[in-house]
């Protein structure tokens, strides 16, 4: 039976009664694992591929709970946590990918993947050409090349949230034979990517699955067994890790996913919908307004949203007034990372980096993350920093 996704939250990761009737799984730490026999560490040491404890590094209990959960709720076969949600980029990038391929990366992509592409697979041997992430399937195909080995995908794109066609893409780049890889953190719970032609699914755990900013994890999703191998085994390679700590609290974090997303959406929508009607304001970069590039595909892909969003200011307000605003607003942390209860804004104008021509605006611009705070004190907030941009 498929469970909905409420109900996989609330459950998936959890079997109470092998924990004495605990609720949560156990916290397990460790690194050396004892075993009965030789042979019996011979046996199990030949599980690598399978939620066996075999030695600290290959994971225990707590993170093959936080797994098991996060595949279910993707619909995937199996996921790999990793330290961070840059590892979950870097991780299966180094290993699909060797010396004299070619990858396909989004003009949009998260400023870290786009240096590890630049600094590290550049020094390994592996070619990165930079596209549109508004790119038809048929302009798309005419930048494959021969060793053109993965196509990456982040939709929306990293700051100026454009929706990406991404089974338009998938079919050109599986005819190519090459794997999709998408980092599908904005659209947790909302983008279903292996029914969108995803061979690969990408996860900050650090955003709303940990949901309260205090933990950096990552995931990585995929939905068949040739795909786990190559991935368990780069992972093992590269001595990838995770904290069972951070595990065990991206788990608790999971229970309470679905109500904080909600809400979170709903606060988001309202928020951007008052800035769409602002004299001040060019255009919301929010996938659910016809304001944001390739709304049309959001509409036609996913099935909600999040309360992270984009905002340009009219061209007569600079740079140095949109900070100006930033730093007036009170409820608003000035920080990185989002997916946490707490509201936090920064300027993304002169830190997008772009080499495919593509994310120019009319105006300055501005990232907005909604927490859970009340709706009304936002507002208020944000009109007073209005006030501050207008130099009233």
């Amino acid at each position: 039976m498929v469970r909905k996704i409420e109900t996989a939250l609330v459950q998936a990761g959890r079997t109470p009664v092998k924990q004495y009737g605990f609720v949560n799984p156990p916290l397990k730490r460790g690194s050396t694992v004892l075993h009965a026999s030789v042979a019996a560490k011979a046996e199990v040491g030949q599980r690598a591929f399978e939620p066996a404890e075999i030695y600290g590094l290959m994971g225990s209990e707590t993170h093959f709970a936080l797994e098991a959960a996060i595949a279910e709720i993707e619909g995937g076969t199996h996921a790999q946590v990793t330290g961070s949600g840059l590892s979950a980029i870097t991780v299966p990038l180094l290993a699909y990918l060797k010396a004299g391929e070619h990858l396909l990366v989004p003009d949009s992509v998260y400023g870290p993947t786009r240096s590890f592409c630049d600094s590290v697979l550049k020094r390994f041997g592996v070619e990165t050409s930079y596209y549109d992430p508004m790119a038809t399937p048929a302009a798309l195909e005419a930048l494959f090349q021969p060793n053109t080995r993965v196509l990456f995908t982040e939709s929306p794109g990293s700051h100026t949230f454009e929706v990406q066609d991404i089974p338009g893409l998938a079919e050109v780049a599986h005819r190519r034979k090459a794997k999709v890889f998408m980092d599908n953190t904005w659209g947790i719970l909302h983008f279903a990517p292996f029914e969108k032609g995803v061979d690969v699914s990408i996860h900050a755990l650090t955003k709303y699955p940990g949901g309260h900013s205090d933990i950096i994890l990552g995931a990585v999703v995929v939905n068949t067994d040739e795909d786990w191998r190559w991935l368990r085994q780069g992972s093992l390679e590269l001595g990838n890790y995770a904290s069972p700590d951070d595990c065990w609290l991206a788990l608790r974090g999971l229970r309470s996913l679905h109500v904080r997303l909600k809400a979170a959406e709903a606060a988001g929508l309202k928020i951007a919908n008052w800035f769409a009607a602002r004299p001040e304001v060019a255009r919301v970069l929010h996938p659910a307004l016809p304001s944001c590039p390739g709304h049309e595909f959001y509409k036609r892909d996913f099935t909600g949203a999040c309360g992270l969003f984009g905002v340009v200011f009219k061209p007569e307000y600079s740079a140095d007034d949109v900070v100006r605003m930033i730093d007036a607003l009170t409820m608003f942390g000035i920080g990185a990372s989002w997916g946490g209860f707490e509201s936090l804004v920064l300027p993304t104008t002169g830190t997008i980096r772009r080499s495919a021509g593509t994310g120019q605006f009319e105006g300055e611009a501005a990232r907005f993350q909604i927490g859970l705070e009340n709706i009304d004190d936002l507002i208020m907030d944000l009109e007073q920093g209005l006030a501050v941009l207008r130099g009233a």
